[in-house]
C-alpha cells in the first residue's frame, strides 16, 4: 500500500516538530494554522499550505489536530470551513490534543455520522519528545484506525498503547497530567531547599540520575529551574492547569477524591495570579525564592 497523504492542523509547540518528522520520513503533508505565519519552518521544507482545515481534509487521508484547547478542536472540526465540510468516508482524524474525554466521544460520534474514523491521542514527552519522536502516545477509538495508523505513528512516538474506546485516551492523559502537575512545584522545593542550604542546586538532577526520586520532568526541568531559564518554554502553565482542572472535573463525576491534583491546581492557580500564565511551569521556583 502506498504511503497516505497526510494533514497536520495545529503548528506550534508540539504541532511543528512533529510536522517536520513526517516531511523528513517522506509523507506528504498538507498543514494549516489559525496564525498563518507559523507555517514557514515546515513549508520551508516542504508541508503544503491550505486555507482551511477543510481543505486539509479534501487532501488528505488521515487529518492530525494538535491544538490548544476543546473549544480548538471543536472549532477545527465543526466550525465554518472545519475538518468535516472536506472529511469523506473512509478517512481518519487523530485528535492529538488534550480535551475532556467526554467531548472526545461526542466528536467520535459526530464524525462517524460521515464515515470518518476518529483516535483521541494525547502525547506526553514534550517538545523533546517531539523533536526526537520518542512521545507516548495513548489512544482511544477503533482497533482497526489505531493498527492502521500505527506505522505512521512510530515516526512520532516510542510508545503507542491503545487504551480503549473513544475518551480512553484522554483519561490516561489526565492521569498523566496529575502525576507530571504535582511534580513541578515538587522538584522546585527539593532545588529550593539545596539553594538555600548553601548547595549547587544544578548538580541535583545530576546526583539523584536512576535513584528513586529520579524523573524525566527532573532531569528535564531541574537543570533549567536551578539555572533560572525557560525559555524557549517547553509548555506553559495554562495548558497544564486546563488538563488538571479537566482531571478535577472528570473525578467529581466518578466520585474520586484528588488532594493532590487539588493542591497542584491552587499552586497553578498562584502562577496565573503572578502573570506567568504563558511561561512554563519551572516557573514554581520563582515563586519559592519569593517566599511563597
Amino acid at each position: 500500500m502506498s504511503q497516505p497523504k497526510l494533514g497536520f492542523i495545529g503548528i506550534g509547540l508540539m504541532g511543528k516538530p512533529m510536522t517536520l518528522r513526517l516531511l523528513a520520513a517522506g509523507y506528504k503533508v498538507a498543514v494549516w494554522n489559525r496564525s498563518r505565519e507559523k507555517l514557514a519552518p515546515v513549508t520551508d521544507k516542504g508541508a503544503i499550505a491550505k486555507d482551511s482545515p477543510a481543505e486539509v481534509a479534501r487532501f488528505a487521508d488521515i487529518v492530525m489536530i494538535c491544538v490548544t484547547d476543546q473549544n480548538s478542536v471543536n472549532d477545527v472540526l465543526f466550525g465554518a470551513g472545519g475538518v468535516a465540510e472536506g472529511a469523506a468516508d473512509g478517512k481518519i482524524v487523530i485528535d492529538f490534543s488534550s480535551i475532556a474525554p467526554k467531548a472526545a466521544k461526542e466528536y467520535a460520534a459526530q464524525l462517524a455520522e460521515k464515515g470518518v474514523g476518529y483516535i483521541d491521542a494525547p502525547v506526553s514527552g514534550g517538545t523533546v519528545g517531539a523533536e526526537q519522536g520518542t512521545l507516548a502516545i495513548m489512544a482511544g477509538g477503533k482497533s482497526e484506525h489505531i493498527e492502521f495508523v500505527r506505522p505512521l505513528i512510530a515516526e512520532l512516538a516510542s510508545r503507542f498503547t491503545r487504551m480503549g474506546d473513544s475518551g480512553a485516551g484522554q483519561v490516561t492523559k489526565l492521569a498523566n497530567q496529575i502525576i507530571v502537575a504535582s511534580l513541578f512545584p515538587v522538584i522546585a522545593e527539593a532545588l529550593r531547599l539545596a539553594e538555600a542550604a548553601g548547595v549547587d542546586a544544578s548538580k541535583i538532577p545530576e546526583a539523584l540520575k536512576g535513584g528513586f526520586a529520579d524523573s524525566k520532568p527532573m532531569q528535564v526541568f531541574g537543570p533549567r529551574m536551578a539555572s533560572r531559564n525557560y525559555e524557549p518554554a517547553l509548555g506553559t502553565v495554562n495548558v497544564m492547569l486546563k488538563d488538571l482542572l479537566n482531571a478535577v472535573a472528570v473525578a467529581e463525576e466518578a466520585g474520586v477524591p484528588l488532594p493532590m491534583a487539588r493542591a497542584a491546581v491552587e499552586r497553578f492557580r498562584l502562577l496565573v495570579a503572578e502573570g506567568k500564565g504563558e511561561v512554563e511551569p519551572s516557573a514554581f521556583i520563582d515563586l519559592l525564592a519569593g517566599g511563597r
